[in-house]
């Protein structure tokens, strides 16, 4: 498919142009259907929604409040009346406004404070807030702020409010995208190959983000679902489109032509990144088990992106590459090229060097790593599951200071109110018992309608209280059953309540079904049972010092303000499973890419450290720097404007941090090293009943530069002569003798600290090594009917053993 891919690039390029201008123009003439279904089956506060939905349907439209405060006098002063009044008429007059209730009309009495310095207005639409024209919305804000005098403060809030706050759409994708590419540009020195990991990813997020509105006529999809599968899409887009990009180049550096190239780098990297995007599609595919109608959304728009993306990477850019052809390295890299030849495999540098120091000292890396996930983690035990509110944003936003009035002027718990549902009349007793329990601070009974009365209680504390959370407990386990009465307490802060409960109950379950399908996955790819499980304990450990950084800063309100996303407050209900399902498939990511390597050395070698040096080293650098884009990506959906969005942006651009700079870096491989060949063990009887999948064949040499042939030589001894600190000595003399000590062959090291000498038989034989400055060092080698693998370490003013 990609030597298809990559003949036919025009119709390839043809095909995805289409399709995302179709999917465009579709989308434009229908819209989108978002749907925030929060209901939760067998839940309290979910028998109250279908009781209330029954009796009030005509409640369809959101209500917004516009609040109003003096600074001396009172509200019903003439002076301030004289503003207000005409303005809420002409707001109540606007086409798409349904109803105004004035605090100034006969009814309106409980609408103003006791001190008559706070009053508020309900402006209800006729449509739900993502429905309502947002020129409306603006209309309805400036009309109101333009009642403002000196001495009289006008705010609003709610939810269709909110939006003329947001910032432009797409805003933070934007900021991401050009921070991903200055990192793709310092990694690759080349404006194309910059290029084609951030048009990839743009392919594979717009084409499911239009799919994903289309879908939302079809099914209920959360508004918050676009903007996590353009978070997530983007990640793995362009991460996935830098793994293969860099094996192409890789390919043509080594004097492979550039058709060769892309289809050895789609067959090995190519095969890692759909092996990966579907870890990533069953990890977030878990989410299902947690049996929420809201999540169910969530799961198709992330899952569609993803699929995307991957399906962009191994078909758009292989035709990418084929337009590109040699333009793919930067100027510099083609004129080396051309004038020195093909180069050698290189894995020297800071990551070589890194990986030897890993080799020699695995349990104090281990040891450290392990201290700073722990401290990160700390945090985490004071987690606390809620729901953000309009009390969450800024400061100098107008939703928040209509939040921070109502709140003055009727108690905290007024933006929070409980919806105690009664079917037929409401009983005196339970009235009168819910007036008298601790935490109520006004009690409201609404007249019946359609068979179902309803009971208005404003808590004395916030919605985001843990009091609050405390007088839900009560009214439902002392105050209701002692009252015979059959009631269900209701509400939107209810509501997150049950929410966070469910999540809490059920996130067990939903831990073990994704750690479950990875550790299989994983074992049957790498033929293990300790890679897996080394896997599914760093998942956690990453899950939990990732969640630890989110309380310090969100719930603990550490730098809120500073970074621009409003006050402290419980970590949104439905975060963890989301943030789980995505923590869980990027840290697969990484680590079949970096275990897929090691795995291959092993196979080849059977020599464990051998095969996790060279894994670290050679993937490390690639690793790091997708790791640089993701971090880049999600930290950018703090300007989202969204306070879930910033949430998991940060969430995750912490736990890719912390996974691929301290756990894939250091503690992963220095537990490996620990355990050596128990890495690779697995029963005999197990071997034999698991199927064979190959996630990243091994690399075949280019056909341009085939391996030197030597007259009846049976075999080869290679490998790399490197320092103590893994740099590679060059010019090294390596020289193969018989026991006897007669000479059969002799070469020099290469620049990478590679060589290759030529053996006659199987058979003993002496390895001796020697360089100017280094000394030298001499080892007994045996060599059967394969080649073999034998890496020297020269240490720097040695004696010289050999002579």
């Amino acid at each position: 498919m990609a030597r298809w891919c990559y003949r036919h690039r025009l119709v390839v390029l043809l095909l995805w142009l289409g399709a995302l201008f179709g999917l465009g123009a579709a989308s434009a003439g229908a819209g989108t259907n978002y749907a925030n279904v929060f209901s939760l089956p067998d839940t309290d506060s979910a028998t109250a929604y279908d009781l209330m939905e029954k009796a009030f349907p005509e409640r369809a439209g959101d209500t917004d409040t516009v609040v109003w405060k003096v600074d001396e006098g009172s509200v019903r002063d003439e002076s301030v009346r004289s503003r207000i009044e005409p303005a809420l008429e002409e707001i109540g007059r606007m086409k798409g406004v349904g109803e105004v209730t004035d605090p100034y009309a006969a009814q309106g009495a409980a609408q103003i404070s006791e001190d008559g310095r706070i009053a508020y207005a309900q402006v209800t639409f006729t449509e739900q807030a993502n429905a309502v024209p947002k020129e409306l919305i603006e209309d309805v804000v400036d009309k109101a702020q333009a009642a403002e005098a000196d001495g009289l403060q006008v705010e609003l809030g709610g939810q269709a409010i909110a939006r003329t706050q947001e910032p432009p759409q797409g805003t933070a994708e934007a900021v991401g995208i050009l921070a991903a590419a200055v990192v793709l540009f310092l990694a690759f020195g080349s404006l194309f190959a910059m290029l084609l990991p951030i048009v990839v990813a743009v392919a594979g997020v717009g084409t499911g983000m239009i799919a994903t509105m289309l879908m939302s006529h079809v099914t209920d999809v959360p508004e918050v679902a676009p903007l996590l599968g353009s978070l997530i899409g983007l990640g793995v887009g362009i991460d996935y489109a830098l793994f293969i990009v860099t094996r192409h180049r890789r390919g043509i550096l080594r004097g492979m032509k550039p058709e060769e190239a892309a289809v050895t780098a789609l067959n090995t990297s190519g095969r890692a990144v759909l092996f990966a995007g579907g870890t990533v599609c069953i990890a977030l595919a878990g989410m299902l088990v947690m049996n929420m109608r809201f999540l169910d959304g969530v799961v198709v728009a992330t899952s569609l992106t993803v699929v995307l993306s991957v399906l962009a990477a191994i078909t758009l850019l292989p035709a990418l590459l084929g337009l590109l052809g040699m333009r793919v390295l930067s100027r510099r890299q083609r004129r080396r090229l051309a004038a020195t030849g093909p180069e050698p495999a290189e894995a020297s540098g800071l990551a070589a060097r890194w990986s030897s120091y890993v080799q020699r000292r695995p349990l104090p890396v281990a040891v450290m790593a392990v201290v700073v996930m722990a401290v990160l983690a700390i945090p985490v035990l004071s987690l606390r599951l809620g729901a953000t509110d309009q009390g969450n944003h800024q400061e100098s936003t107008t939703t928040r200071q209509a939040y921070d009035l109502l709140a003055e002027g009727f108690g905290p718990g007024f933006n929070g109110p409980l919806q105690v549902v009664v079917e037929g009349d409401a009983p005196t007793g339970l009235v009168d018992g819910i007036k008298s329990t601790e935490g109520v601070a006004q009690v409201a009974a609404v007249p019946p309608a359609g068979g179902v009365s309803v009971i208005q209680v404003v808590p004395t504390t916030s919605p985001q209280s843990e009091q609050t959370d405390r007088l839900i407990d009560r009214l439902r386990d002392d105050v209701i059953p002692q009252s015979g009465a059959e009631a269900h307490v209701g509400g939107v802060t209810a509501v997150f309540k049950d929410f966070a409960s469910v999540t809490a109950d059920r996130l067990p379950y939903f831990v073990a079904t994704i750690i479950a399908l990875g550790f299989l996955l994983l074992m049957v790819a790498f033929r293990s049972l300790v890679v897996p499980l080394t896997a599914a304990l760093m998942n956690l450990i990453a899950a939990a010092a990732s969640f630890g950084v989110l309380v310090a800063i969100f719930q603990w309100g550490w730098g809120t303000e500073l970074i621009g996303v409003g006050k402290e407050g419980p970590i949104t209900s439905f975060l963890p499973v989301i943030m789980l399902s995505l923590l869980f498939g990027l840290s697969m990511d990484y680590q079949v890419f970096l275990v897929s390597r090691m795995h291959e050395e092993w196979v080849h070698t059977k020599d464990n450290a051998r095969a996790v040096r060279v894994g670290l080293a050679e993937t490390s650098r690639v690793i790091n720097s997708a790791a640089l884009i993701m971090i880049c990506v999600f930290s950018a959906f703090v300007l989202s404007g969204d306070m879930e969005g910033a949430m998991a942006g940060i969430g995750l651009a912490a736990a890719v941090a912390l996974d691929a700079f301290i756990l894939r870096t250091a503690l992963v491989p220095a537990a490996m090293h620990m355990l050596g060949k128990a890495n690779w063990w697995l029963p005999d009887w197990l071997e034999k009943r698991l199927p064979h999948l190959a996630v990243e064949p091994r690399e075949e040499p280019p056909a341009e530069e085939p391996e030197p042939v030597v007259a009846g030589r049976t075999s080869v001894v290679h490998g790399f002569v490197r320092t103590a600190d893994g740099a590679p000595v060059d010019g090294a003399a390596v020289t193969l003798l018989t026991k006897g000590g007669r000479q059969l062959d002799r070469v020099m090291s290469l620049a990478d600290g590679s060589y290759i000498v030529s053996v006659p038989a199987p058979g003993t034989y002496l390895l001796a090594t020697a360089a100017e400055s280094y000394g030298s060092r001499a080892g007994q080698v045996v060599v059967t009917e394969g080649p073999l693998v034998y890496d020297v370490e020269l240490a720097e003013g040695g004696v010289d053993a050999v002579n």
